[in-house]
């Protein structure tokens, strides 16, 4: 109860922030609308010229585009924003105050700056996933459906279990602030199914930076690719992530001297 009463502070105090400049939060909104119709101009320039893309179809595409948005939405909502903000933090000690809070230091590093706006493209990546299942006429099962909404959230923490570890390099190399711009760049991949990239690309959006974790294989679970052990795999594979990443980051906090030293 704790925790979720400091999110439902945060959640306020960022609504504020963003109430204070409605101008640009709806300007922001319609820029969003139109890279939904760059995107789905795109995906229709690409189907008038073939029937598949790596064997998946239009409806799977717009599906996959809907699952890539939505991860997309969580980095630019709370990673990009607050990576920023620890950067700074380390740099200039006010690290030691999040520090000495009576709460879980990485949640106040995670969730201390939200973009609020970027609900408004929550809904539209929502619309998507359900217009896109609608176009493909596929009949999913019921645990299909429930693979691929488990898989998705799975592969969310495993985005964020790297986030993780990338910031926490912070407190060897103090000067590292493109911690993060390799994972921000190769975002873009996933809106695509890793069948269609190379074998050696494929391999580094699968396994290096796993983008393809967090929105090929939901949808391949929610075709019927995946086998059940190959779901459970990726979701033990999350878990694992996410509790080396939180090891790393008390290992890192451990080797941050504070602003005194």
């Amino acid at each position: 109860m704790h925790i979720f009463k400091l999110l439902s502070t945060f959640f306020k105090v960022n609504v504020q922030q963003e109430l204070a400049y409605r101008a640009d939060a709806v300007v922001n909104m319609l820029m969003s609308l139109m890279w939904l119709g760059w995107e789905l101009l795109s995906l229709s320039i690409i189907f008038s010229n073939t029937a598949t893309l790596g064997g998946w179809g239009p409806g799977e595409l717009v599906t996959l585009l809907g699952v890539w948005r939505l991860v997309n939405t969580l980095m630019a909502a709370l990673i990009w924003p607050n990576t920023e903000k620890f950067n700074n933090s380390v740099r200039d000690g006010s690290l030691d105050y999040t520090l000495l809070q009576p709460v879980s230091s990485l949640f106040l590093i995670s969730f201390g700056r939200m973009v609020v706006w970027r609900l408004f493209d929550v809904l539209l990546a929502l619309g998507l996933i359900i217009g896109g299942l609608t176009m493909s006429g596929g009949s999913a099962t019921p645990l299909q459906l429930a693979s691929f909404m488990l898989l998705t959230i799975s592969g969310m923490m495993i985005i964020y279990s790297l986030w993780i570890v990338l910031i926490a390099v912070t407190f060897w190399f103090v000067k590292f602030d493109n911690n993060v711009t390799i994972l921000q760049a190769l975002m873009d991949a996933g809106r695509y199914p890793a069948t269609v990239y190379p074998f050696w690309l494929r391999m580094l959006i699968t396994f290096v930076i796993p983008i393809a974790v967090a929105t090929t294989v939901p949808l391949q679970a929610l075709r019927g690719d995946l086998a059940p052990w190959q779901t459970l795999l990726f979701l033990g594979v999350s878990a694992v992530s996410l509790l080396v990443a939180m090891q790393f980051w008390r290992f890192g906090i451990r080797r941050y001297s504070g602003a005194s030293s």
